[in-house]
């Protein structure tokens, strides 16, 4: 038989986990629909990037104040979460060069000498 003391343990780690799973989804969600246009990864990309986030957004909060008492359940640490998984969403967009795009003003004739001016600017929303 198991030790009463080990399973108890047990127990109250699985239900950290599925705490830390459910509010990261949450989170995940809440910071996608902050964030406009489409956003790559699916159920788990989302619930990955919720409780990344949660982390990020939670020991960043910490860092400057000690006093709070924050969990995955408490108004505080949701808020300081959907800021960290949509600054961590952000720093995604920016990275895999979803969020800008070049747009090219000017002709290229080819000839030497000729400047290519590049401005960036934001990417349009697609059409559904």
């Amino acid at each position: 038989m198991a030790d009463p003391n080990f399973m108890l343990t047990m127990d109250h780690i699985a239900h950290e986990v599925l705490i830390w799973i459910g509010f990261g989804t949450v989170v995940g969600l809440s910071a996608k629909a902050l964030m406009p246009g489409r956003d790559p990864g699916g159920a788990i990309g989302t619930m990955l990037m919720g409780v990344v986030g949660s982390l990020i957004g939670c020991s960043v909060l910490l860092l400057f104040d000690t006093s709070f008492k924050i969990t995955p359940i408490s108004p505080i640490g949701f808020v300081a979460g959907t800021a960290g998984a949509f600054l961590l969403l952000l720093v995604f967009r920016i990275l895999s060069n979803s969020f800008v795009v070049e747009a090219v003003d000017g002709k290229v004739t080819g000839a030497p000498g000729t400047a290519l001016t590049t401005n960036y600017r934001r990417r349009a929303r697609r059409a559904a």
